[in-house]
């Protein structure tokens, strides 16, 4: 019988950064606004939370791994918003972006996680940073949480052959 292991949106112990881009403020703003109260509702202390702040979604990636190569933070949630516009720019950074974020999870020791809203137009930024969609920075903090645990029970318990598995859990 396979054993099943997932994280855990217990209050985890550890430092997070928050990476926010300033372009598109409207919606970032937001979009940070949802990552910390996630944050804080799930025991994260104030103190432990760090936000920095970036031009653009492209300059996300470089801080996001300056950052997580400094150490001290358990987790970094990268939190941005490229709308789509009338010049190919839009899939030029988007692209990047996700590539630069996605480049730095697989090599860092500590959780990454991709809150960048890439909409078509305006209306749907607003709807996935806390109107219809819900708010896609809780969602990427939440995500962060869980990755977090989930790397603290694969460091301390299944290289020393000692990581229970979820109990009941099957997939």
């Amino acid at each position: 019988m396979p054993r099943y292991f997932e994280g855990s949106l217990a209050p985890p112990k550890g430092r997070f950064a928050v990476c926010v881009s300033r372009f598109n403020a409207f919606v970032t703003e937001e979009l940070l606004r949802g990552a910390l109260d996630a944050l804080l509702r799930h025991g994260v202390a104030d103190e432990d939370i760090d936000v920095f702040r970036v031009p653009g979604a492209f300059e996300l990636a470089g801080l996001a791994r300056r950052v997580a190569e400094q150490g001290g933070y358990v987790g970094v949630i990268c939190l941005g918003a490229v709308i789509r516009g009338g010049t190919p720019h839009f899939e030029y950074i988007s692209s990047e972006v996700a590539r630069g974020i996605g480049t730095l999870a697989l090599s860092s020791q500590c959780a990454i996680s991709f809150g960048v809203l890439t909409c078509d137009t305006v209306e749907q930024a607003i709807e996935r940073s806390g109107a219809k969609a819900g708010n896609k920075g809780w969602e990427a903090a939440v995500a962060c949480i869980e990755m977090v645990n989930l790397n603290s029970k694969v460091s301390h318990g299944l290289l020393k052959g000692r990581l229970t598995a979820v109990e009941g859990k099957k997939k």
